[in-house]
C-alpha cells in the first residue's frame, strides 16, 4: 500500500513541475538565479541609524526607538565591475542620519610636521679642559654643574712636579742675563699651561710656586666636572667641560614616512610650555644619516639663538617643522575618509542621487585635508558626514550578491 502511494505521489509530482515549466515565459525562464532570487526575497528591515538592527517586518528599533525602514535592494549585481552597490536615501533619512556632502576641489596643502624636541647644549660650542702636566689637585674654585664662568676665571689650584722644576729653570735662566736662555725657559712654563701673571711673578720675585692655577679658557656655564680636591690629574684627564648657551641646539625625531618633506634649512617653530606665549624661530641645521634602529625615527638638528639664556638644555619643545606649500593638490576632508585595514573609502553621490563607496589612495595630510592620489575626480560630491552608515549597508548589500551568486 506505502509503495503504491509512493507512485502516486511521483506522478504527480513530474505533472505539477510540467505544468509550472510550460507556464513560465521566455523572458522569466532567461533571467539569471540572482536576479531571479533578489526578485522573490523578502525585505528585510533595518534602523537607519543602527545597522545593525535587522527584522523580517516593519517595527521599532529597540535601541533609538525610530522606524524601521526596507533594505534597498537596487544596484549592481555581483559580477558587473562594482564591488559596492549604490545605495537609494530618501530625504527623510538622510536629514535623520545628519548627512551632509562636499565637492572634491583642489587645493593648496602646507606640509608640515607637529612633532616634540628636546633642548640640548650647542656642542659646536663645547670646550674641554685638561691639563697640560701631571700632578695633584690642591684646591678646588668651581665645585657645581652649570656654574657661570669667565675667561681666565681661577678653576683650581694643584701642585705638579714638573711646572715647579720648569720654575726653578726660569730663574736661573733669569739670573744667568742671558735672554736667549730665559726665553726657551719661559716659553716651557707657557706650554705647561702656566699663566702669564704667575710667570711675571715669578720673574720679579724669583721664587717658584708651589701650587699653580689653573684658568677657565672660555665663557660659559659648567657642563661637565671631572675632579675632586686631592685627585691625581694627567693630560688625558677631563677636568672639566665648558657650554655656552648664547645659542642652542634642538633635536626632534620624525617618522620614516615623513622623512622626505624635510630638507636642511627648513623654517620651524619652537614653543616651550615652560615659557607660554613665546615663539622661537629657526631652521633645520642638521640631518643625521641614519636611522635609530629602536625607533625607527630619523633625528634632525635645529640651532636656535638664545641670547637671554632663558631656554636651558634638557627642556622638552614643541616643534613645528615646515616643509613648504604643495599647490594644486585634489584633497577631500580628513573626516569624510573611511579607514578600513586594507583600503580607504569615501561615499561618493552618483549623478541619479544614490551614493557608492569607492576606493581612494590618499596622501599627504595638512590642516584636516586629505590629498587623494587616484579614485576620486574634481568636482565630485562626496559625503562629508553620515557615510558610515551608507558604507555598512552597501557592504551588506554586496555581501548578499554575492552570497546569493554563489
Amino acid at each position: 500500500m506505502k509503495s503504491l502511494l509512493s507512485i502516486l505521489l511521483l506522478v504527480v509530482s513530474i505533472i505539477v513541475l510540467a505544468g509550472c515549466n510550460a507556464e513560465v515565459p521566455e523572458q522569466e525562464a532567461t533571467e539569471t538565479a540572482l536576479e531571479h532570487a533578489l526578485k522573490h526575497t523578502d525585505p528585510d528591515y533595518v534602523c537607519p541609524m543602527h545597522p545593525q538592527i535587522i527584522r523580517g517586518e516593519p517595527g521599532s528599533c529597540p535601541i533609538c526607538g525610530m522606524d524601521l525602514v526596507p533594505k534597498s535592494t537596487e544596484g549592481n549585481a555581483a559580477g558587473d565591475g562594482e564591488d559596492y552597490p549604490a545605495i537609494s536615501v530618501s530625504p527623510e533619512i538622510r536629514r535623520s542620519m545628519g548627512l551632509r556632502t562636499t565637492k572634491v576641489e583642489r587645493k593648496t596643502l602646507w606640509r608640515y610636521i607637529k612633532t616634540v624636541g628636546r633642548v640640548e647644549y650647542n656642542e659646536d660650542q663645547l670646550v674641554h679642559l685638561h691639563p697640560r702636566s701631571s700632578g695633584w689637585v690642591e684646591k678646588l674654585a668651581v665645585r657645581s654643574l652649570g656654574e657661570p664662568v669667565k675667561k681666565h676665571q681661577k678653576l683650581l689650584e694643584y701642585y705638579s712636579p714638573e711646572i715647579f722644576s720648569a720654575q726653578e729653570e726660569y730663574i736661573v735662566a733669569t739670573k744667568s742675563g742671558r735672554r736667549e736662555l730665559t726665553r726657551s725657559a719661559e716659553k716651557r712654563l707657557e706650554l705647561l699651561g702656566t699663566p702669564r701673571s704667575v710667570i711675571q711673578r715669578i720673574g720679579k720675585t724669583g721664587k717658584a710656586m708651589q701650587t699653580i692655577p689653573l684658568l677657565s679658557p672660555t665663557d660659559g656655564v659648567i657642563a661637565a666636572i671631572g675632579l675632586r680636591e686631592g685627585m691625581y690629574i694627567q693630560p688625558s684627564s677631563e677636568l672639566f667641560t665648558f657650554a655656552k648657551l648664547t645659542d642652542i641646539w634642538v633635536k626632534v625625531d620624525v617618522f620614516e614616512h615623513q622623512i622626505n618633506w624635510v630638507r636642511q634649512g627648513n623654517a620651524v617653530e619652537i614653543r616651550i610650555a615652560a615659557l607660554p606665549g613665546k615663539v622661537w624661530e629657526g631652521s633645520v641645521d642638521y640631518i643625521y644619516p641614519e636611522l635609530d634602529p629602536v625607533t625607527l625615527t630619523l633625528t634632525l638638528r635645529i640651532r636656535i639663538p638664545n641670547d637671554n639664556g632663558v631656554l636651558k638644555p634638557n627642556m622638552f619643545a614643541d616643534v613645528i617643522l615646515y616643509g613648504g606649500p604643495k599647490k594644486q593638490v585634489l584633497a577631500v576632508p580628513r573626516e569624510a575618509l573611511i579607514k578600513a585595514p586594507q583600503t580607504t573609502r569615501v561615499v561618493v553621490q552618483t549623478e541619479a542621487g544614490d551614493f557608492r563607496p569607492v576606493e581612494v589612495e590618499t596622501g599627504m595630510s595638512s590642516g584636516g585635508q586629505v590629498e587623494i592620489l587616484s579614485g576620486l575626480k574634481e568636482g565630485e560630491t562626496i559625503v562629508e558626514s553620515g557615510q558610515f552608515l551608507i558604507d555598512s549597508e552597501s557592504n551588506l548589500q554586496a555581501s548578499l550578491r554575492r552570497f546569493a551568486a554563489e
